[in-house]
């Protein structure tokens, strides 16, 4: 399979790595200095392009890659308040696009457990529920877009939540998301649920970028000839019921 490297950062090119012990062919590496060379490749040059550049940059990558009928694996976070164009193009090009807030398959179970517990959370009202997430230094948005997702899946099962907030302070409303950037660290995320009497946390912690490049070159893998708007959970299937 011919990849389209979008973004060739740390996390670009773990992704190449990866995609080359698989047994791909890298069709380009995209970056600011070089985003020119874009227009250089044909239909037939690029059977998936995998986007992990900037919030910047995201969306006229996924544009132009639509346009050209390159199916496309988007990890950027930041972007989101153009999904719906991007769906709305992805349609009208009869393209493929999927996305991802975080590719690890950790993290995805995490998700479920997540949604999982909000749900049994809902009986408790005495219970705060509150978010922490830490990531690297070059990490430009805030918060994560994995953080979001788990907000989101807190919002789904609590009615009280109906939106996040990076405010720390108690809102009775928002899901509150504490934003660290401390060293090189991949990505930790900590749900918690605090009481007068105890507190209940799940985490998950990430050791590298590995699982989330491993994640995304499947979803490539997973992606290819197929049409239509996808995510991870088109990707694993119903294996545990939310």
């Amino acid at each position: 399979m011919k990849i389209l490297l979008l973004g060739y950062g740390k996390m670009g090119k773990t992704i190449e790595q990866i995609a080359l012990d698989r047994g791909h062919e890298i069709a380009g590496r995209i970056d600011l200095q070089n985003r020119a060379e874009l227009d250089t490749l044909g239909a037939s040059d690029v059977d998936v392009a995998i986007e992990f550049s900037s919030p910047e940059s995201a969306v006229a990558n996924i544009q132009d890659c639509l346009k050209r009928g390159w199916p496309v694996v988007c990890g950027t976070t930041g972007w989101l308040g153009h999904r719906t164009e991007i769906e709305a193009l992805c349609r009208e090009t009869n393209g493929a696009f999927f996305y991802a807030s975080n590719y690890s398959i950790g993290v995805n179970l995490f998700f479920r457990l997540n949604k999982i517990l909000a749900r049994f959370m809902k009986s408790y009202p005495s219970y705060r529920v509150s978010m922490t997430e830490v990531h690297h230094t070059e990490k430009k948005d805030a918060p994560s877009g994995t953080a979001i997702t788990l907000a989101e899946g807190i919002m789904e099962e609590l009615p009280t939540k109906k939106r996040w907030s990076s405010e720390t302070a108690e809102q009775p409303d928002a899901v509150a998301i504490e934003s660290l950037r401390e060293g090189t660290v991949p990505g930790t995320h900590v749900v918690r649920y605090d009481s007068e009497v105890d507190t209940i946390e799940i985490k998950h912690v990430a050791h590298s970028r590995q699982g989330f490049a491993l994640g995304a070159v499947i979803a490539g893998e997973w992606l290819a000839g197929r049409q239509g708007i996808f995510g991870m959970e088109d990707l694993l299937g119903e294996t545990v019921a939310v």
